[in-house]
């Protein structure tokens, strides 16, 4: 992936958290948030990072619970002992940006889309 389009990437991430932290959230941004998330994940099963699978649970849970208070509420915040958890994560995808091939990115895209069109609640799997 070239340098500008995966810091346009990294700029948008970063900016929806910040949105959060502000109380400014909205589900477009949450749901930027949590492809973030998946994307990640499958990065990093491919080799490109070690973060804690637990860490991408909090996340994924996080976002859960969001898109439900603001379904009961209409409030948009993320609770706020996962922001670490978010920013991590955020880290971690920024350097999967720099680090891994453009083919990479594109079959965790891929993977994301199936995901989607699937019928799993969770791509993420923690052993326990």
């Amino acid at each position: 992936m070239d340098r500008v389009s995966a810091n346009e990437r990294s700029l948008a991430n970063h900016l929806a958290l910040v949105a959060f932290r502000s109380g400014h959230g909205n589900g477009h941004l949450v749901n930027e948030l949590m492809r973030v998330v998946y994307l990640s994940w499958f990065l990093q099963r491919a080799g490109f990072g070690t973060c804690p699978a637990e860490q991408f649970k909090i996340a994924e849970c996080a976002v859960e619970a969001t898109l439900a208070d603001a379904h009961e509420s209409g409030d948009w915040q993320l609770p706020a002992e996962t922001i670490v958890d978010f920013e991590a994560l955020l880290a971690l995808y920024d350097a999967q940006l720099a680090s891994a091939p453009l083919h990479e990115v594109l079959a965790a895209e891929q993977k994301l889309r199936a995901f989607l069109a699937g019928t799993s609640s969770s791509p993420i799997h923690v052993n326990t």
